[in-house]
């Protein structure tokens, strides 16, 4: 297996962007990918694209082969990846193992989602199919109402607070302010988070991501040729993947996420690291309760430290350790098919030391937690800077 390398990335605006169509916010991504790493499009092998409902969201199906010709690909194989939220990440991975195994050169990984044409109950069906249909959206729960469930078993279990939760909101709002591309560019307070309107209890909407439009690419090559492209390549350390059941009540635990658990320890092994040598991390934040698991499934924190340790500021820019520089899925938006592939720009630019206003000193090794519905996927990467 060859080593890999982000050469290249592009990111549009997250938000309600009626001006622009879905393919014209891939295009917007892709060409500033494409730009960025010193390509053109016939320089292309293949293309993988993360996309989780775009029928639903637009009427468009047939993805991937819509954007390899919006972007100038030639004839080449174009793969859309279906994997819910997951869907970005899983799709980086796809490309990450085309690269590696030798069978294309250059790919480009593409993210997209355009949610914001149809209405809040359309789209939260659409954003229910990621879960059970026969089980759980059939049987009247939603993403919030599932999301809510984890939450009170955690508070139950380990003492978390609401307004534990809601400092997850905070950081990752006061991290989007920072952030051109986000959504929510505004600070908010605990007590906004705390007196926003109810969603599922303990859940209010300040806890809650939004619905987004948003594209996101990346550039991959292989290493020994990437400074062909760029001075500044981002080596791929780590791809890794794991499942669990979708139903959340057949799992033996909702105060955490096992694929997460699982994605993640595989990470570590395969790049050799530990938790404590991640300076910088993009985690899936879709809740406030997500991130919380999310930083104790991942081993930053042992069971039920997490809330604590997040809402004391161990988790702020340029704290021990720096989490959803970006905004997060909380406040630089949550485009679905997208998100996963945003994740792996923004940490991009933390390592190449081009995150302005929001940059980690010293950012070396970063990580991204992808994750779908309720976490019956999650997809995790490593990132390094090459010197």
């Amino acid at each position: 297996m060859r080593d890999v390398a982000i050469i290249g990335i592009g990111l549009t605006r997250f938000g309600e962007r009626w001006e622009h169509s879905l393919r014209d916010l891939m295009a917007e991504a892709g060409l500033s990918a494409l730009t960025d790493a010193g390509i053109n499009g016939k320089d292309v092998e293949a293309l993988y694209a993360g996309i989780m409902a775009s029928g639903r969201f637009v009427g468009q199906e047939h993805i991937a082969a819509l954007l390899a010709d919006q972007l100038g690909f030639d004839n080449i194989p174009a793969t859309r990846v279906e994997n819910a939220c997951a869907s970005g990440g899983t799709a980086l991975r796809q490309g990450y193992i085309a690269v590696a195994s030798g069978i294309h050169d250059i790919v480009a990984v593409g993210g997209v989602e355009k949610m914001t044409d149809v209405t809040t109950s359309e789209a939260t069906t659409a954003l229910g199919g990621a879960g059970d249909q026969e089980w759980e959206l059939n049987q009247g729960i939603t993403f919030p109402g599932l999301y809510a469930l984890m939450a009170r078993r955690h508070m139950h279990e380990y003492g978390t607070t609401v307004e534990q939760m809601a400092a997850v909101a905070v950081k990752n709002h006061l991290n989007a302010t920072k952030n051109k591309y986000a959504q929510f560019r505004k600070e908010i307070t605990i007590d906004e988070v705390l007196n926003s309107k109810p969603v599922a209890d303990p859940l209010k909407i300040l806890d809650c991501s939004p619905l987004s439009d948003g594209a996101a690419a990346v550039i991959l090559a292989p290493l020994d040729i990437a400074r062909k492209y760029t001075d500044t390549p981002v080596k791929i350390l780590a791809s890794t993947q794991a499942t669990d059941t979708l139903c959340l009540a057949e799992r033996g635990s909702i105060t955490g996420l096992k694929a997460t658990a699982v994605a993640g320890e595989k990470a570590y092994k395969a790049s050799g690291l530990k938790p404590g040598d991640i300076d910088v991390a993009e985690v899936h934040d879709c809740f406030t309760i997500a991130e919380i698991l999310a930083m104790e499934d991942l081993g930053f924190f042992k069971k039920g430290a997490a809330a604590k340790a997040i809402s004391e500021g161990e988790t702020a820019l340029n704290a021990r350790l720096s989490v959803n520089t970006s905004g997060g899925l909380k406040g630089c938006g949550h485009p679905v098919g997208a998100t996963g592939v945003k994740q792996a720009v923004e940490i991009t630019m933390q390592l190449r030391g081009e995150a302005e206003g929001r940059q980690v000193s010293g950012a070396e090794i970063g990580m991204t937690h992808n994750v779908g519905g309720s976490g019956a996927t999650a997809v995790v990467h490593i990132l390094e800077r090459t010197n």
